[in-house]
């Protein structure tokens, strides 16, 4: 699951919508908030990035000997962030703290459980789209036997297209 920085203005929108409209958020400035929702988000972002390339980078340092997704779950762990399937939870986590510490929201109505059970889904929504693309690249170069060089490269080359193409990055 991953989350693209195309999407959050998207998503910041559809958050703040719900609880809107729930009644969850008495704010004083709607466009601040989603601003503040925004910039949760991006910091998400940001942070996974940096943690990914220095696993790349200590990867080969290693000679590919230690897997990239075990030093970035070891990184993560350090910069006390989640990742994988328990990102959506941490994500939630600090929208959640940033309600309470923002002096754009006057009230926070809800209880932390009806707020994570209003944001969880549409984080859910949105951070499933790599798997919906990585099935339309496989089906794009399904004609290239998967594994070798040529198929990484045409892989590569076909995610960044549709990733363009659908505004995600």
């Amino acid at each position: 699951m991953r989350l693209f920085s195309g999407q959050v203005s998207i998503i910041a929108e559809e958050m703040l919508r719900a609880l809107l409209k729930n009644e969850d958020l008495e704010v004083n400035n709607e466009v601040e908030v989603q601003l503040d929702i925004e910039s949760v988000l991006r910091e998400y972002i940001r942070i996974d990035r940096e943690v990914t390339e220095r696993a790349r980078e200590l990867s080969a340092e290693s000679g590919g000997q230690i897997p990239i997704g075990r030093i970035k779950r070891q990184l993560a762990k350090e910069k006390r962030i989640r990742i994988g399937d328990e990102s959506i939870g941490y994500i939630v986590d600090q929208l959640i703290e940033g309600f309470l510490h923002s002096n754009f929201v006057e009230e926070v109505w809800a209880e932390d459980l009806a707020l994570r059970g209003r944001l969880k889904p549409i984080l859910s929504k949105h951070m499933e789209i790599e798997e919906l693309l990585d099935t339309e690249v496989r089906n794009k170069i399904k004609n290239i036997k998967e594994g070798g060089q040529t198929w990484d490269i045409e892989y590569q080359r076909v995610m960044e297209n549709l990733k363009q193409k659908k505004n995600l990055e």
